[in-house]
């Protein structure tokens, strides 16, 4: 298992980088409690362009500065007051795309992901963003934490899902961004239980 490159996610290509992190391993690490997930759903925003996207017209904030450095970073936010989303900043320095990671299979530390959810695990346990920052321990602290860490990473053991299991969709909740909500950014493996939202 190896941690991906700062390369990888430093290019242009948001939906290529979107589709390459389909079945990667987001990991975990608190001491000496370690817990990883496949990556099984994901939404691309396509920074300045996306009227989806926190950075839509060059908005440019405290809260999503993060947003604008340069790929390979984690964009942590609060969603509602209640829950914390996390994305994977790519693209360039000043080129504001990220990938929100709203599904993972459990693969290691589901003891510890049962322990933070206060329940048995079952196939919520990391389905939808919520859950799925709350299962792993990720929280504001870990907002602009590189993703090549010690603490918090993204891995590619050599799984890949097969082309046939992977479909695209609208991204979830986004109407209030108009003709942009139509846009096929969404991935998930069809079939998968751990995916939060219904086919469209």
């Amino acid at each position: 298992m190896k941690k991906l490159p700062f390369s990888f996610y430093r290019h242009d290509d948001i939906l290529g980088i979107a589709r390459a992190l389909m079945g990667k391993l987001l990991v975990t690490v608190n001491g000496q409690s370690v817990c990883s997930g496949r990556i099984v759903e994901l939404e691309a925003y396509a920074g300045e362009t996306d009227k989806a996207s926190h950075a839509w017209n060059g908005r440019r904030t405290q809260r999503n500065e993060v947003m604008y450095g340069a790929g390979g970073s984690a964009y942590v936010y609060l969603c509602y007051g209640i829950h914390h989303l996390f994305n994977v900043v790519t693209g360039s320095a000043d080129q504001p795309h990220a990938v929100l990671i709203r599904a993972l299979e459990p693969v290691k530390g589901i003891a510890i992901m049962e322990k933070r959810m206060k329940r048995k695990a079952d196939h919520t346990i990391t389905r939808g963003p919520g859950n799925l920052s709350k299962a792993m321990g990720i929280d504001l602290r870990q907002n602009g934490i590189s993703l090549r860490s010690e603490t918090l990473y993204v891995a590619d053991d050599g799984f890949v899902f097969p082309d046939q299991l992977i479909s695209l969709s609208p991204r979830i909740g986004v109407d209030y961004a108009g003709e942009d909500a139509k846009r096929l950014y969404r991935f998930y493996i069809k079939g998968n239980p751990f995916v939060s939202g219904k086919p469209r």
